[in-house]
């Protein structure tokens, strides 16, 4: 992909992050949502990452923000500190042309540096190309939920593929 560049959002990025993720909502299943969210509701959830210390990244090609991605708590509990569910979304017009996999690397590395020891990806079982995206970095398919989500008409599987790396807890 030329013209990428993959750096830590900044508030002022918001709005596209807002734009991305709604059109997400509206138009695809890789979010089980049916309500547009609001700029405030992207602005909280930003804080919270950023308050946190996880990463938002976004993607810029030619100077515009072209996806964003993250990764914060599997659950909140204190033994599952060393576990993130990541979430990765691409603009409508760069979505097939290697944006996810480069975001991808980046939360990998990031989660490496940050001692993660397992990533999880929730992807609805319709989205074979997120699928194996993930399995290309090797994420293995630990869960299959049935029908667990309703949007468009339709049930919705969600699958859960699991990246262990290699990183030791430290002590506390």
């Amino acid at each position: 992909m030329d013209n990428i560049s993959i750096r830590d959002a900044r508030e002022d990025d918001l709005p596209y992050i807002l734009d991305i993720y709604n059109d997400v909502i509206v138009n695809t299943t890789a979010v089980y949502s049916e309500q547009p969210h609001t700029f405030q509701m992207r602005k909280d959830w930003y804080n919270d990452r950023v308050n946190n210390s996880f990463p938002v990244f976004v993607a810029v090609i030619d100077g515009n923000v072209a996806g964003f991605c993250s990764f914060g708590h599997f659950r909140a509990w204190p033994c599952y500190r060393y576990t993130a569910e990541l979430s990765v979304y691409v603009e409508a017009s760069h979505r097939g042309k290697g944006v996810s996999k480069i975001m991808l690397q980046s939360l990998i590395a990031r989660a490496k540096q940050m001692n993660i020891h397992a990533l999880l990806a929730g992807i609805s079982s319709d989205n074979e190309i997120s699928i194996n995206l993930h399995r290309s970095f090797g994420f293995e398919e630990v869960a299959h939920f049935k029908e667990v989500g309703y949007k468009f008409g339709r049930w919705l599987d969600l699958k859960f593929l699991e990246l262990i790396l290699s990183n030791t807890p430290k002590a506390i």
